[in-house]
């Protein structure tokens, strides 16, 4: 379901990568990356000097996004194991965080977004991309999250939030900028 081609048509992944505002040589981290959908064309928009950092919870995943990566051949894509309450990024290490479909699933997420205003490099942000409640899409909309409060969420971590249009059909986008 990850990686089902009919998703390209929905998630829009290129004007996703698109709002990420990336340049070569940037460090992305790739928050629930899950089975590296986004990997592929995040590691071309960082170029050969970038990197991309495949974040995941999962060990399965991780596995997964390795092998894809070796077949992909990205060998900037670099998967990383972590826990839930903390992506484990380290302090100013990355220029963008992008975490789709994911920041529902985030336990203490005042907390996590702190973590990750602390992993930014100066200039950098985080993209949120979520499900509306208005689609059929995505998890039950008991599960979902309101762009206000992701936005709340966000903002008590120490960035400052504006909403993203990026013409998604299904989700919305909240940036988090230092």
């Amino acid at each position: 379901m990850f990686d089902d081609p009919k998703r390209d048509e929905w998630q829009q992944p290129d004007r996703v990568v698109s709002a990420l505002s990336i340049t070569p040589g940037m460090t992305v981290a790739d928050v629930g990356a899950g089975t590296g959908y986004f990997e592929r064309r995040l590691a071309a928009a960082v170029g050969a000097n970038g990197r991309v950092l495949a974040i995941d919870v999962e060990p399965d995943m991780i596995r997964y996004v390795k092998e894809r990566a070796a077949r992909e051949g990205t060998p900037n894509v670099e998967p990383r194991l972590a826990t839930p309450a903390d992506a484990a990024l380290g302090t100013a290490a990355v220029d963008r965080v992008l975490i789709v479909d994911t920041w529902h699933h985030i336990p203490a997420r005042d907390a996590y977004a702190k973590k990750l205003a602390a992993a930014l490099k100066p200039g950098g942000f985080v993209l949120v991309v979520d499900f509306t409640q208005q689609t059929d899409r995505g998890p039950p909309k008991m599960h979902r999250i309101p762009p206000a409060q992701v936005a709340k969420e966000l903002e008590a971590g120490g960035l400052h939030t504006s909403t993203v249009d990026a013409g998604l059909p299904d989700q919305f986008v909240i940036k988090g900028a230092l």
